[in-house]
């Protein structure tokens, strides 16, 4: 459980909301660290800006991607 309260999905709006209903319809909830991220915009703005500049570069592959994810959600103990 997180030390501090995340934003309330349904409060948000803009480019946030906007993550979250994404995240919704992949995994069926916003991930918990974005809810915590979106209490600073800013802070949001650049975790998801390095996620797509990751993502568009190219520079991973994404088979490497989903196995480094699982691997933190393993030692999160996170049943991914």
């Amino acid at each position: 459980m997180a030390r501090l309260p995340g934003v309330d999905p349904d409060q948000v709006a803009g480019p946030i909301k906007t993550v979250f209903d994404s995240q919704t319809r992949k995994w069926g909830a916003p991930l918990l660290p974005y809810l915590l991220y979106g209490r600073q915009p800013a802070l949001f703005r650049a975790v998801t800006g390095m996620w797509a500049g990751l993502h568009t570069a190219g520079l991973l592959d994404p088979g490497l991607v989903a196995l480094v994810n699982r691997r933190v959600a393993s030692i999160n103990g996170c049943e991914f």
